[in-house]
């Protein structure tokens, strides 16, 4: 994202806003303003990248990151790696096997058979992974990052 337009759209206002006090003032907007330059280019980048941090804290998964290239400001979005379903815990097998008849609405049916099917293993099975789940709770998964949208990498020419 190239962010020089909307610094040169800053420059301008600055120097109409100052434009009705004379000549003098508006030279002395155009060179305050080309002073400040970096220090607004440096706030619009902490601008992206509290923005990019708070639009990764409503999504469920990926993140957005604000990357520098240069004097260009990159906003990338980064999707986490798919990973195995999470595995319940042990269950102990005492050899005791109970038998249990479920009723379930046809469309239900039909969604367990699709997610037993696609992971390769038996109804059966896939509901008593999901039973032990959701008695057992799934894996506890790692914290979330608090520096998100304050990390700034690469380097600086002058």
């Amino acid at each position: 994202m190239d962010l020089s337009p909307y610094l040169e759209s800053l420059r301008r206002d600055l120097t109409s806003a100052a434009a009705p006090a004379g000549q003098q003032a508006a030279q002395t907007a155009e060179l305050l303003a080309t002073a400040l330059d970096s220090a607004a280019r440096l706030c619009l980048i902490e601008v992206l990248a509290d923005a990019t941090a708070e639009i990764t804290t409503k999504l469920d998964g990926p993140t957005v990151e604000v990357r520098l290239r240069g004097r260009e400001a990159d906003l990338v979005v980064s999707h986490p790696e798919a990973s195995a379903p999470p595995t319940p815990p042990p269950i102990a097998d005492s050899g005791d096997l109970a038998r249990l008849t479920l009723r379930l609405p046809e469309q239900l049916k039909e969604a367990v058979e699709r997610a037993a099917g696609a992971e390769g293993i038996s109804v059966n099975a896939w509901l008593v992974r999901a039973a032990s789940m959701a008695l057992h709770g799934p894996p506890m998964s790692p914290p979330p990052r608090s520096h998100i949208g304050r990390n700034f990498t690469g380097f600086a020419q002058a």
